[in-house]
Order: C-alpha cells, then structure tokens, then sequence
C-alpha cells in the first residue's frame, strides 16, 4: 500500500480513534532529530495519537551496520527493533532509513551495490526487505518513510538524489506486496526554494517539518 500527498488530505487533528495505537519509531535522524527539544516526529506523533509512541531512532543509524557495540547501542536499525517486541504488541512500527548507507556507504559513488544489498530490483531480498519480514511476522503493521527532498538550493545530499529515488521506488514495489505495509512518500512535501523545512544544515528536518510528517504518519495511522 502506498500513500502520497496528492491523495492524502492532510489533518490538522487526527481524528480520534477507539483505541489509541501503540506505535514504536525506529530509524534514523529524520526522526530522531529534535528530540532534544521535545519536537521530534516521534514527540510530535504521541501527542496527535495521544497513544503510546517509543522512539528508538538514532541519527547516524544505517541499516547495514557490522559494529556489534555501537548497532547493539542503535547505530544499526535493525537492532533497533529487539527481541522483547515480538511480544510488546506494538500495533504500528513507523520506519525509515538507507539513507545514511547511501550518503556515508558509498558516498553517492557507484551506488548499484550498496542499494543491491538495501533491496534488490525486484524488491523481494536485502536488509529492508528482510528487517520488514520480521516485524511482519510479530503481527505489526509497518509504516515505512521516505526522505524530505531539498528545495532547490545547495545541501549536501543533492549528489544522492538519484539514488534516493530508486531505494523509494524499490520500497513502493515491497509496499505493493503486502496489505500491512505502507510506504508514505513526503518526496513532495517541501516547495520549490522553501527553506523552512529544513535545518540550517540544510539535511535534517526543521521543527515545522517535524511536525507535518508527524500529521502525515498521524492521518494514515488514523485510517486503520
């Protein structure tokens, strides 16, 4: 299943459910970031399900990490979704990464084998295809998140936009194939030379941004 913005009408409140869901985040700095504040996506999604929302989300956190200490400490995204969920009845788990494998894996230089072992074309093997199996099978439903876009103006990850592209595409095909997962792209939600939604880093998600792809995630969480 797949959202975008063109067919979502997105709430400024998320219409109340009969039972709160219990959401867990794992990923990287697109939702960790502002936490510090108390503003990150995952802040920002508790207080519009009013349900139990846990982040686990790391910046820096890839999804293909061999360093056993630091991917046990979040580093790897995978470890981020541990054995004590298989039993926590989580009813959604909100995701997103492969975007720092890219960026720092293969510096956005012949990319075709870092995003071979993300997922492969036909989008049925590699550590997303195989990390969303597992959740899967633990009876979550699996919400999935692409990456913001810049807008238009320099920042450092333009050179990986390609690439950026066809991990989402890739995801969209997994989505298509499985009636408990979504794949909700925000590749639209920044416009054209808008630098609001950015840090000034121009990388991570600015507090505005943190907020509207909480009431994306929010909105399709809330037509369960």
């Amino acid at each position: 299943m797949i959202f975008r913005a063109a067919s979502l009408v997105v709430a400024l409140a998320t219409p109340a459910l009969a039972e709160a869901p219990r959401v867990l985040v794992i990923g990287d700095s697109l939702l960790s970031w502002n936490s510090v504040s108390g503003q990150s996506v995952a802040d920002r999604l508790e207080g519009l399900l009013s349900g139990e929302v846990r982040d686990r989300s790391v910046g820096g956190a890839r999804l293909i990490y061999n360093l056993p200490i630091t991917g046990a400490m979040g580093l790897s995204i995978p470890k981020q979704y541990r054995k004590v969920d298989r039993d926590a009845g989580w009813d959604w788990i909100v995701v997103n990464g492969g975007g720092n494998d890219l960026l720092f894996g293969c510096g956005c230089q012949k990319c075709d084998r870092k995003l071979g072992k993300l997922i492969s074309e036909d989008s049925q093997r590699g550590a997303i295809p195989k990390l969303v199996a597992r959740m899967r099978a633990d009876g979550a439903k699996v919400l999935w998140l692409g990456y913001l876009r810049s807008p238009g103006v320099d920042s450092p990850i333009d050179s990986c936009r390609d690439e950026g592209d066809i991990l989402e595409a890739r995801i969209e095909h997994l989505a298509e194939r499985d009636e408990g997962m979504v794949f909700l792209s925000i590749a639209d939600m920044v416009p054209e030379g808008d630098r609001s939604y950015h840090g000034v880093d121009m990388i991570h998600p600015s507090r505005k941004a943190s907020l509207a792809i909480a009431r994306r995630i929010a909105k399709v969480i809330g037509q369960d």
